[in-house]
């Protein structure tokens, strides 16, 4: 079963919800948050990012960044750019991209079904950024933005989220990305109880986006825990979350660069890929089908398509594109054992375009590789066998907005 629960959110006027909207902390570093959050002191990023407001060059992890985020959300509150909602309520929030839509469900998730792995995982966490956002949350007592979370898609929970869109949104703003952002209240405590009930039979939750924000969460909850006997209701046993249907949402694809060959000559380097892959010229830079690769090389584009017999094709982990990639030519050719850490490779999510793979090549870098993006479905199968993908496997768009609603611990 998956739990749900609704909340007294605290979130924006109206008129204010496009000035409060902002991306979440984790996609940008100070500097583009001083930039973004510059002559609005709505931001959300005044909250989310709070070093903004404090001299620049200051270490994001000093004691007064996080001071100075519980001043600004207790701010944002006591002149009321956030007021509390006055009963526990449910929230869709759609998003627009483009011609593609998704519409999820704000609510409040279970601490204990994390524990208990039936809201599972994908990726590993940094004990650094855990320890970064689980003090947020400690400081500011709230969950400050919402962790985002899949599953299997249930008919009847799209049919109940129509509905409620139907009626007049609360918000509707469109950020100067383009991307819309519209959310309805779920007021009505029928509707609410039905999708409650519907959730009850779905059986596990995928985390999609927020791993270190869900892990953070966990660890406030069992700190809590450990000082003080609140029972399953008690507030901190859940978190704010957003939870999609997988088949609306959009992974795109997260290309790799690399800065040099590893010493090998460009005759060398090729010779070497072509004893794991077939390669031919690209009829266009992304590839259309798993187990293929866009290659820029020497300035064209090239395709890669995997051997028979070079991955196991029944592992969910090393069946992953990224995984071909990693153990038949990053690892063996150039020498990146670790893409944590290894220096030589970045990484560039697919909505900056084959352009930017070019431009970096053309700017130094030595190769690049266009991924076929990983699906819902595998991103599923990894996390049901309790397995772990590599760095860098999804990149999902669009992103969701901060601010606009905000879980205040009630205890």
């Amino acid at each position: 079963m998956s739990q749900i629960k609704p909340f007294r959110a605290y979130r924006p006027k109206a008129e204010l919800a496009g000035q409060v909207a902002s991306v979440p902390y984790d996609v940008i570093n100070t500097k583009e948050a001083r930039a973004l959050a510059a002559g609005n002191p709505y931001s959300f990023l005044h909250v989310g990012r709070p070093e903004i407001d404090l001299p620049e060059g200051i270490d994001e992890h000093a004691d007064s960044v996080y001071a100075k985020g519980v001043e600004n959300l207790k701010k944002f509150i006591a002149d009321g750019t956030l007021y509390n909602e006055d009963k526990p309520c449910l929230y869709v929030y759609q998003q627009r991209m483009g011609d593609h839509v998704q519409a999820g469900l704000v609510c409040l998730c279970s601490v204990k079904e994390y524990e208990d792995n039936f809201i599972k995982k994908h990726e590993y966490t940094r004990r650094d950024k855990e320890d970064d956002r689980t003090r947020h949350i400690t400081e500011q007592n709230a969950n400050a933005e919402p962790v985002f979370l899949t599953y299997r898609a249930v008919p009847y929970i799209d049919h109940v989220v129509d509905n409620v869109r139907k009626g007049k949104p609360d918000y509707d703003v469109v950020t100067p990305d383009g991307m819309g952002h519209t959310v309805w209240t779920i007021r009505d405590e029928v509707v609410i109880g039905e999708l409650a009930a519907f959730f009850n039979g779905v059986p596990a939750l995928y985390i999609a986006d927020g791993h270190h924000r869900t892990a953070a969460a966990i660890r406030y909850a069992q700190a809590r825990r450990a000082k003080q006997s609140g029972g399953p209701e008690a507030s901190f046993e859940s978190f704010m979350a957003v939870v999609f249907p997988h088949n609306q949402l959009k992974i795109f694809d997260y290309n790799r660069v690399v800065k040099d060959l590893n010493g090998l000559t460009p005759e060398q380097f090729l010779a070497k890929v072509g004893e794991k892959f077939e390669i031919a010229p690209a009829p266009q830079p992304q590839p259309e089908a798993t187990a293929s690769f866009g290659m820029f090389f020497q300035g064209k584009w090239q395709r890669l398509t995997a051997k028979v017999g070079t991955f196991p094709v029944s592992d969910p982990v090393k069946s992953l594109d990224v995984s071909i990639l990693q153990d038949n030519l990053l690892d063996p050719i150039l020498g990146i054992k670790d893409p944590r850490s290894d220096t030589r490779i970045d990484f560039v999510g697919g909505i900056r375009g084959m352009a930017e793979l070019e431009k970096r090549v053309n700017e130094g870098a030595a190769v690049a590789f266009a991924m076929f993006p990983t699906s819902l479905v595998q991103l599923m199968a990894v996390s049901d066998a309790d397995q772990i993908m590599p760095p860098k496997s999804t990149w999902f768009e669009p992103k969701l907005r901060s601010g606009l609603l905000v879980r205040v611990y009630e205890d």
